[in-house]
């Protein structure tokens, strides 16, 4: 079967820095891939290009077999608002809209009606455990709970990919690992393919596979167990073996260390734009 989404020798730089290096890299349908690396590794570099955000200097990206990368700019735009989902590390919902018409923006910009969106995103707000939360403004929610509506809003749709980049970063772990949980169980039950970013192992746990990228290219891949019982266990803690597996994976990294000096950059030895 031909994966969803791929890319193949991607090279982006900024300036003289080059943030990818030749990277490759496959999705398979309603396969949850996670992508790991410090800041300046070229791991969210890399999400914008297979997400269409930005342009590839050279390589090619497909998504269901059509190269996105030679698309227009209003053709990638269209596929980011019906196809593919984002989430971003702070959510970024737009502020001076109610909760519920954050998520039915997607909605709402392919010309479903505004009763019928907001309809639906009240659905997703039950669905995400957000109930009577459809009015408030983002300013109103906690961390956790905005990051549950920048998941309802990109998944509203029933995109075919969402994309996630750092979206725990800025949250404690007890509320990472619901937020993770939500979107793994979201996704796998829509059948919807997932690419996230994260220097988190943690993080990475909950994916069927971890995509290790190392001065822009992708370099080495950690499989995970591949179903949905294993895959979304509540509370993947340091001692759970998904994370260990993840971990010692870095750890026999040449040069690598521990965890702990992902964020800082010291096993990748990374380089350009995040």
């Amino acid at each position: 079967m031909a994966p969803v989404l791929s890319a193949r020798e991607l090279r982006k730089s900024y300036g003289l820095t080059a943030a990818l290096s030749g990277a490759s890299i496959s999705i398979d349908k309603g396969e949850i891939v996670a992508v790991m690396g410090p800041s300046g590794s070229g791991k969210s570099t890399l999400l914008h290009c297979l997400a269409g955000i930005l342009t590839p200097d050279a390589g090619e990206v497909h998504f269901n077999g059509e190269r996105i990368d030679k698309l227009s700019d209003r053709r990638r735009v269209q596929l980011r608002r019906t196809t593919f989902g984002l989430v971003f590390q702070f959510g970024q919902l737009v502020p001076e809209l109610p909760v519920a018409e954050n998520i039915a923006l997607p909605l709402l910009l392919a010309g479903r009606p505004r009763r019928a969106a907001l309809a639906e995103a009240e659905t997703w707000l039950s669905r995400l455990g957000l109930d009577g939360l459809g009015k408030r403004l983002p300013t109103e929610l906690s961390g956790g709970q905005s990051q549950r509506v920048a998941l309802a809003r990109a998944l509203i749709a029933g995109p075919q990919v969402v994309f996630a980049d750092e979206p725990t970063g800025a949250l404690d772990t007890v509320t990472a690992d619901q937020v993770m949980e939500l979107l793994v169980d979201t996704a796998r039950a829509q059948g919807t393919s997932v690419l996230v970013v994260t220097h988190e192992p943690r993080v990475a746990a909950f994916a069927d596979r971890t995509v290790l990228v190392r001065d822009g290219v992708a370099a080495l891949e950690v499989l995970g167990p591949g179903n949905a019982e294993t895959a979304a266990s509540p509370r993947a803690g340091a001692s759970d073996p998904r994370v260990v597996e993840v971990s010692a994976a870095i750890s026999e990294w040449p040069g690598g260390g521990s965890t702990d000096s992902i964020s800082g950059g010291g096993w990748l030895g990374g380089r350009g734009p995040a």
